[in-house]
C-alpha cells in the first residue's frame, strides 16, 4: 500500500505523454530544449517545469521556436531530420520520394526525413541567361520576380540590356533571365514593313486652293540597334517627317497639275522621303498619293465641265456618223450609175422586199422601175 500511495502521489505531480508512431516530442524545461522523444508513453515532472511539444513527423519542420543549431546537438533529432542549406545566388527545387513538388528561395530548411525522403536540387542564378537545367517543370514553379522572359515573334528582334547596358540581340524564340546580378530590361523591334497613312492631310496648291490629301508610305526598320539608339518614339516623328514632304512638294503645285501628274508628285514625295531615311535608320519602300479630296464647290464646277465635254464628245460623234451615212449613198448611187448590172440587182432586192409585203404590183410611166419601186417602200 505505501508503493501504491507512493506511485499515486508521483502520479499526481507527473504529467503523461502519449506519443504515436508518426509523431515527436520536443522536451522543454521552462521553455527551454531538452531532447527530442520518439513514440511510446512518458511522464514528466511538470512542477519542475517540464512540457512536451508535439509534432507529427512529416513534411517541413514546423517547431522553429529553437534554433537549428541547439536542436542538431540531439541525436535522435539528427537521425529523424535531414537539413538543407542553399547558398547565396542559388534557388532551389523540392523532390518529396524522387517526384518535384515546390521551389524554395530560403536559405536554410529543415524536413522531417522518417516516412517520406526529402532532397533539394540547387540552381546557380550566377549566369544571368537562365540555362537548360532549368526543365520547363521546373520553371513552372518559378514566381515572376526570380526571372525575365523575352517572346520574339515571326519578323521580330529583340534587344537585351543588363543594368541599361546593350548586350545581345535575340532572333525568334523564347529567352528566360535570372533577376539576380543584373536589372534585366529588353525591347522587341517589328523588323517587318509596315504602312503609315496620312489622312485628310490639308495642303494649300500653288494657286491657293485648299484641298485634302490622304498619302500611304511603306517602309521598314533597317537596323534594330542603330534604331533603338536613335529613335525613341519612331511613329510620331516619321509621320510629322511624312507631313512636311508633302506640304513642300504639292504646295509648288497648281489644282490642275495635281490632278493631271498624281503618278509625279507621288514620285517627287518618295524620293523626298528617302533623303529623310537616315534620321529614322529605316528604308522607305514606297509613298504615294492615295486619293484627293477637293472642296465642295470645286467638285461641282468639275462635275459642271465634265457634263460639258461629255456633250461635246456626243456632238461630234453624231456628226461623224451623219457625214458617214451621208458618204455611204453618195458611194453607193455612184458605184449604181457606173454599173448597170449593181443596177439591175438593186432593182430586184426592191422587188423582193415588195412582194414581201403586197400581192400585185404594177409599174408603168416614163419613170425607171428603181425610182418608182423606191418610191413604193420609202426607199
Amino acid at each position: 500500500m505505501k508503493w501504491n500511495a507512493q506511485g499515486s502521489a508521483e502520479m499526481r505531480w507527473k504529467m503523461k505523454y502519449m506519443i504515436k508512431d508518426n509523431q515527436a516530442g520536443f522536451v522543454l524545461k521552462n521553455g527551454i530544449f531538452q531532447k527530442m522523444i520518439l513514440s511510446g508513453i512518458y511522464y514528466l515532472p511538470k512542477m519542475m517545469g517540464y512540457t512536451v511539444e508535439i509534432e507529427e513527423m512529416t513534411g517541413e519542420l514546423d517547431y522553429l521556436d529553437v534554433p537549428y543549431q541547439i536542436l542538431s546537438k540531439d541525436g535522435v533529432f539528427l537521425n529523424s531530420t535531414v537539413h538543407m542549406e542553399i547558398p547565396d545566388g542559388y534557388v532551389g527545387f523540392i523532390y518529396v520520394n524522387g517526384k518535384l513538388t515546390s521551389f524554395a528561395n530560403r536559405k536554410e530548411y529543415t524536413f522531417w526525413n522518417v516516412f517520406d525522403k526529402y532532397e533539394i536540387k540547387v540552381v546557380s542564378m550566377m549566369e544571368t541567361d537562365m540555362g537548360e537545367e532549368v526543365s520547363r517543370q521546373m520553371f513552372s514553379l518559378i514566381p515572376g520576380k526570380f526571372y525575365t522572359e523575352i517572346a520574339v515573334g515571326e519578323g521580330e528582334v529583340a534587344l537585351v540590356y543588363y543594368d541599361n547596358v546593350l548586350q545581345r540581340q535575340l532572333a525568334k524564340g523564347i529567352y528566360r533571365f535570372w533577376n539576380y546580378r543584373h536589372k534585366v530590361t529588353f525591347c522587341v523591334i517589328d523588323m517587318r514593313q509596315k504602312a503609315l497613312d496620312i489622312v485628310g492631310q490639308e495642303i494649300l496648291t500653288k494657286d491657293k486652293i485648299g484641298i485634302r490629301m490622304n498619302v500611304v508610305c511603306m517602309y521598314k526598320i533597317k537596323n534594330a540597334i542603330e534604331f533603338a539608339g536613335a529613335v525613341s518614339e519612331l511613329k510620331g516623328q516619321l509621320y510629322s517627317a511624312v507631313q512636311l514632304a508633302i506640304r513642300e512638294i504639292v504646295g509648288n503645285y497648281k489644282l490642275d497639275e495635281i490632278l493631271e501628274a498624281k503618278e509625279q508628285i507621288s514620285k517627287e514625295i518618295y524620293e523626298a522621303l528617302k533623303t529623310r531615311e537616315g534620321m529614322f535608320c529605316i528604308n522607305f519602300l514606297t509613298a504615294g498619293i492615295k486619293d484627293i479630296i477637293l472642296p465642295g464647290e470645286i467638285r461641282e464646277i468639275m462635275n459642271s465641265v465634265l457634263v460639258a465635254e461629255k456633250k461635246a464628245q456626243a456632238n461630234v460623234i453624231s456628226r461623224r456618223e451623219e457625214v458617214a451615212s451621208t458618204r455611204s449613198l453618195l458611194n453607193t448611187a455612184k458605184l449604181m450609175d457606173e454599173n448597170q448590172t449593181l443596177y439591175k440587182l438593186k432593182e430586184l432586192e426592191y422587188l423582193e422586199r415588195i412582194c414581201e409585203k403586197v400581192g400585185e404590183i404594177s409599174v408603168g410611166g416614163n419613170a425607171g422601175i428603181v425610182e418608182q419601186l423606191g418610191r413604193m417602200i420609202g426607199a
